[in-house]
């Protein structure tokens, strides 16, 4: 097994390997095809997109002996050299503009880029981190970027191109990289999982494209991570969430479940568990906010799995769909905003159980709020005809609702106590009379 890192193992070698980068890849390839390449590119996007792999692939695909082209031969010397694990051309320079960005560096460059191609076509200078560039930097090179040698080529890679003075981005043709789409993310990391025979479990593969955060190499280099450390079993779901410090499932589905019934013990206990088990509590708030924005989705839009909007395991979403059945619209709404505020309020906060406590009595007490969504939320729960009781007791007050003192002895107080139903259109006026 080699030793090299997952994503320089994998890393492409023609267009046609990058993935999620269609709208640049393919019209470079046209314009390789027609023989209509520019002397200068600027390659911008998040990092981990492809920007430096894209630009060491355009270099192959103009030094190959049957080149341009926009499919490299691989045989050639050129593409060998310039291939993932080859010795590099000393046609194709790649700089790294970090350490040399200044003038000195650009001038020495200048002076180096009129000597005409050892062995190559074309002498191609990969300037990375193009943005690091001082301006006196950029204003040295500008003649030679705007009126070059026939031999020479500029590729800039850059995560900052609005700091790229406007003299030098209006000499090249720009090429914005984006972040890979999950889905898309998924299915190349089951590739190269399988390319590896190492068994992954369902569920471990969504947790590693949310860390990767649509970065392919830092998907790539979280993969990798999982993967040293599998052990006869392959990688497992139990194994990922504890080593990405993601939450268990189980611990959110409880927590969601008790906001649902409005059962306070068993929500502070889920608490307790978050913090004795050694979780970072802002984490958990991070990860229930997903979970709760799937489910508002998922109440929406029954079918978002088949659609693609929700990307989780099929026992995750089925499990999920039920407990979006579970919620009121408003309830559910409610319940996502005040997650949010608390996630907000947990920047810096010196407590963080005291935070997380706060989060959840909020939710589970819409009756100590006046404020419009909360008397939605209690109106979902009396339509719904739930008893939220404080403990299971006879006779005790439900959570989710307080009678006002106007209807005290009628229908709402009885509904209050567990006992006979709210009749039709009492619903409203009761929320109403609780609400003042």
């Amino acid at each position: 097994m080699s030793s090299l890192a997952l994503y320089r193992r994998y890393r492409p070698e023609s267009f046609a390997e990058v993935i999620g980068q269609e709208h640049v890849t393919d019209p470079l390839q046209q314009a390789l095809r027609n023989n209509r390449v520019n002397h200068a590119y600027l390659f911008s996007g998040p990092r981990g997109c492809g920007k430096t792999t894209s630009a060491r692939i355009l270099a192959r695909c103009l030094n190959c002996e049957k080149g341009p082209t926009p499919t490299p031969c691989g045989e050639c010397q050129s593409c060998q050299d310039l291939a993932r694990n080859g010795p590099g051309s000393i046609d194709v320079i790649e700089i790294d503009a970090a350490s040399h960005g200044g003038v000195d560096d650009a001038r020495d460059l200048r002076e180096k880029a009129f000597f005409g191609p050892a062995r190559s076509r074309y002498k191609i200078y990969i300037i990375d981190e193009a943005h690091m560039v001082t301006s006196a930097g950029f204003n040295a090179l500008l003649k030679v970027v705007e009126e070059p040698p026939e031999h020479l080529k500029f590729i800039f890679a850059t995560t900052e191109p609005e700091k790229v003075i406007g003299t030098i981005r209006s000499r090249t043709h720009h090429y914005p990289f984006r972040l890979v789409p999950p889905g898309t993310l998924r299915d190349y990391l089951g590739e190269v999982c399988q390319k590896e025979n190492i068994p992954v479990e369902e569920g471990v593969l969504p947790l590693v494209v949310r860390a990767g955060a649509g970065s392919v190499r830092d998907s790539m280099s979280v993969m990798d991570q999982l993967l040293a450390g599998a052990g006869a079993d392959g990688v497992t779901y139990a194994m990922a969430t504890s080593l990405l410090g993601y939450t268990d499932g189980s611990l959110l589905d409880s927590v969601v479940e008790a906001f649902a019934t409005g059962d306070g013990a068993a929500a502070f206990e889920v608490v307790d568990r978050v913090i004795e088990g050694g979780n970072d509590p802002r984490r958990f708030v991070t990860d229930l906010l997903e979970r709760l924005r799937d489910l508002v989705i998922l109440a929406a839009v029954p079918d978002a799995a088949e659609k693609g909007l929700i990307d989780a395991p099929a026992d995750v979403i089925e499990r999920m769909q039920a407990q979006a059945g579970t919620f009121g619209a408003a309830e559910l709404s409610r319940a996502a905003d005040l997650v949010n505020e608390g996630l907000t309020e947990m920047r810096g906060a010196t407590s963080p159980r005291l935070q997380l406590e706060l989060i959840c009595a909020r939710v589970l007490l819409p009756a100590a709020y006046g404020d419009e969504r909360s008397v939605m939320a209690r109106l979902d729960r009396i339509e719904r005809g739930v008893n939220f009781s404080a403990g299971g007791g006879v006779g005790l007050p439900a959570l989710g609702y307080v009678p006002g003192p106007d209807v005290h002895g009628g229908a709402a107080a009885g509904q209050a106590q567990g006992h006979a139903p709210v009749p039709p259109g009492g619903a409203a006026a009761a929320a109403r009379a609780a609400a003042w």
